[in-house]
């Protein structure tokens, strides 16, 4: 019998404010991929810009696991590209996943993931669900804590991650690095503990927000007027532009409303954090 799988997998945010590189959530924003055995090689996507050939990224990750040869892909994505939600991410981690189950495999899909998408944080997410803490490429998961929601809002102008990258420096001031070490930490037992008053101090960030302000200034605006439009506070999501606003659910109806007045400019997303990442079924 021909072998037929649907992965579904979550947007994810990384960063999270202080922990950069460290931290990421998984978002109920699905990507899913449907892979078959048909005979022969093809890829239908409807997402305009993703390639339709061996360099798409799902290809490429199904292809360190299984040849491609024989197969079909029909991606169905509602992860806006390039807005720092972790498409990229989740298409590898579908990819992988894909491959992995439909030919019982056992492969070590985060260590592969993390090596194609070049760093770990969106791929934990995306592939054990929650909120993740990575390091030394080990990722812990957390349960997302009762009552808290996202809200999104999406500029609908892109940040290329290159860009975001070189913003950076280096190095950077003793002070800063110590500032983001006590926020990354009051956010994660914040999230340990479900204490939406830890989680709301733990937001701040002096690294990377900061200094990539000129490539997303109308993004930083909106994270400063946060807690004035009703939020626990604001992140920019990975390389942004998105801004991810952290919100108790009682408080998300009024807190959409005043986004939508206050930044007419972006798409506003009310969506949830994803207790789950990458599930697979076989059709």
């Amino acid at each position: 019998m021909k072998r037929r799988r649907v992965v579904r997998v979550p947007a994810s945010s990384a960063n999270l404010g202080p922990g950069y590189d460290v931290l990421a959530a998984a978002l109920d924003l699905p990507f899913e991929l449907e892979v078959s055995e048909t005979g022969s090689f093809s890829v239908d996507c409807e997402v305009p810009g993703v390639p339709l050939d061996r360099s798409n990224l799902c290809v490429r990750a199904f292809e360190r696991l299984h040849p491609a040869d024989e197969v079909s892909f029909a991606i169905r994505s509602s992860i806006p590209p390039a807005a720092g939600l972790g498409s990229s991410a989740a298409a590898i981690v579908a990819g992988l996943t894909a491959a992995d189950h439909m030919y019982e495999l056992d492969a070590d899909l985060f260590s592969l993931a993390a090596e194609l998408e070049g760093h770990p944080d969106n791929v934990a997410a995306a592939l054990l669900g929650g909120f993740v803490v990575c390091a030394d490429w080990e990722p812990v998961r957390l349960d997302p804590p009762a009552g808290l929601e996202a809200v999104l809002a999406i500029p609908s102008f892109e940040v290329p991650t290159a860009a975001a990258r070189e913003a950076l420096p280096q190095e950077v001031p003793v002070a800063d690095a110590v500032f983001n070490v006590a926020h990354a930490s009051l956010l994660a037992v914040g999230l340990a503990r479900s204490d939406l008053s830890l989680i709301q101090r733990g937001l701040a960030d002096a690294l990377h927000q900061p200094r990539r302000r000129s490539l997303y200034p109308r993004s930083m605006e909106l994270v400063e007027a946060a807690t004035s439009l009703g939020a626990l506070g604001a992140t920019i999501s990975g390389a942004g532009p998105t801004v991810l606003f952290w919100s108790h659910w009682e408080q998300t109806g009024g807190l959409v409303e005043a986004l939508r007045s206050e930044a007419p400019d972006c798409e506003v997303r009310r969506v949830g954090f994803a207790p789950g990442g990458a599930d697979v079924n076989e059709l």
